[in-house]
């Protein structure tokens, strides 16, 4: 329909625009306000779409499975939707669906999709004691349809994806995850702010984990972070890796010792030994006097190392060492020195690859990767976009001594197609420059860095670019979309598994990390 046709309006139009401008203004008041409504909602309209099908059809007790399915299909298609029975296995049920109820415009609400899951789970728990929703896909994320599976057995739903209900119908996960959320945040709170600073008006770091994919890092991270083990975070660039580090350094029991992070790709390889192990004095020309480096620093707390693939050959010597040893010298030292340092080294590229081509020692490598986290691209956690928005816009206000309070609904659309890649910092610094600019309290012009094509560059090199850009792009979204299975990705491309593996080689994509 064309949204200037008044004349066209109708019953099932209006309650979809009305829905939605009601998720929008929910939207505005971040915290849990969007969350908790559509749960409300949700767990509401799921017990009286039961009661009504019950009095319909004369049910009483148990819904067996078949009814369960008529139900749940019957009530989504009255609604608007399309959706149909794909598959009946143990304990699983599968449906899909090609036409959403709430419209086009579910795209910009994708949390709308948490909907469907309460609807689907909270009748599936009443009636078989247990129900585990997950959603492979949605029109929603622009997967082109929906595909849901509700697990109905808690044994085959263990290490699968989705939100549980239970037939006391208490939401204890979700109760769990944000006393989890909380216990974290809470302690680097506590970190940062027991450390002398030299910027006291920088705010403590924050954590949004309001995805699947987050509150699974936390989870994570609860249990690491108190053992000694090294930990590697994988994860594009900007996506919050030095942020996840300081959470296993404020959940460990090192907290309240120094946390030093330091980038080992901004640092020249001729310096990198001496700023990690620290110089005697006369060790090289200009070492005038004994420095101590990171590792003496952060004696008895956490060293974060970024771009730890930066290291030199010699640097990654030194660094074996003291990981097997706990032990080092200075550079042109000759006495031994103790350490007791945790080492969290992170990288946005694959080292795995840098090992196989030579350029990384495959021992330290195996040192390094006791644990590995892997930190979703910010294009993979749409539920967690108006929560960063709005701690940013938080931050930005007190910066810039601002009053920008909400984003325009535009804005927020804008915000929810770009793909950002550059992550959370990229939306940071592109809401930085739109709300210098913003005179108002609501934001309502986007200022993307779009860069432009320059007249001299060469074209094949830019057009052989793109094509890779497109290329990279579709080969994540098609393995989120098959959970990583390469076969159905290789069909889809035309192409056989061999070459596909070829081309995510090229791009430094692992196919493990979408299952």
């Amino acid at each position: 329909m064309n949204e200037h046709d008044f004349s066209q309006i109708s019953p099932a139009f209006f309650l979809q625009t009305f829905i939605l401008e009601l998720m929008h203004a929910c939207e505005q008041e971040g915290g849990d306000y969007c969350e908790s409504l559509i749960e409300r909602i949700a767990k509401s309209a799921g017990l009286y779409f039961e009661q009504t099908y019950r009095a319909e059809y004369r049910r009483s007790g148990e819904l067996d499975q078949d009814a369960y399915i008529d139900l749940i299909l019957a009530l989504k298609n009255h609604i608007g939707g399309n959706f149909s029975l794909a598959s009946v296995e143990a304990g699983t049920i599968t449906v899909v669906n090609t036409r959403c109820p709430f419209g086009d415009g579910v795209s910009n609400f994708p949390e709308l999709c948490r909907m469907t899951s309460s609807v689907f789970g909270g009748i599936a728990a009443r009636n078989f004691g247990y129900a585990k929703v997950e959603i492979r896909q949605s029109i929603a994320r622009q997967n082109g349809g929906c595909e849901v599976c509700i697990h109905t057995r808690r044994d085959g739903a263990v290490g699968k994806p989705g939100l549980e209900y239970r037939r006391e119908n208490q939401p204890e996960d979700k109760l769990e995850m944000a006393a989890l959320h909380s216990r974290i945040e809470e302690r680097m709170r506590n970190v940062w702010w027991s450390l002398p600073k030299r910027h006291p008006t920088k705010p403590a770091p924050a954590i949004v984990a309001k995805s699947a994919a987050m509150q699974s890092v936390l989870q994570q991270v609860e249990v690491v972070a108190p053992t000694k083990a090294t930990v590697l975070i994988n994860g594009e660039t900007g996506v919050g890796k030095e942020l996840i580090a300081r959470a296993i350094h404020a959940m460990s029991d090192r907290g309240h010792k120094p946390f030093v992070a330091i980038n080992c790709g901004a640092i020249p390889e001729s310096l990198i030994e001496s700023a990690l192990f620290g110089h005697e004095k006369g060790a090289f020309t200009g070492a005038i006097e004994v420095h101590q480096g990171f590792f003496e620093r952060a004696e008895g707390g956490t060293l974060f190392l970024d771009e730890v693939d930066a290291l030199s050959p010699a640097a990654q010597t030194r660094l074996l060492r003291v990981i097997q040893e706990g032990e080092m010298e200075r550079v042109g030292g000759k006495h031994t020195l103790h350490v007791d340092v945790r080492i969290v080294s992170a990288s946005n590229r694959s080292l795995t690859q840098y090992v196989e081509q030579g350029l990384f020692r495959q021992d330290l490598f195996y040192r390094l990767n006791v644990v590995r986290l892997w930190i979703p691209p910010l294009a993979q956690r749409p539920e967690d976009l108006p929560h960063l928005v709005q701690l940013i816009l938080k931050r930005l206000n007190q910066a810039y001594a601002k009053n920008v309070q909400t984003v325009s609904r535009d804005v927020m659309g804008q915000i929810r197609a770009y793909h950002w890649p550059g992550n959370v910092r990229e939306l940071e610094n592109t809401l930085e420059r739109s709300v210098l600019f913003c005179k108002g309290s609501e934001l309502t012009r986007l200022e993307l860095d779009r860069q432009p094509v320059a007249v001299g560059h060469d074209w094949r090199t830019h057009k052989q670019s793109l094509v890779d850009d497109a290329e990279s792009a579709f080969l994540r979204q098609a393995l989120q979309n098959h959970r990583g299975n390469v076969k159905p990705v290789a069909d889809a491309m035309g192409l056989t598994p061999r070459a596909v593996y070829a081309k995510l080689k090229k791009y430094g994509i692992v196919p493990s990390r979408f299952k």
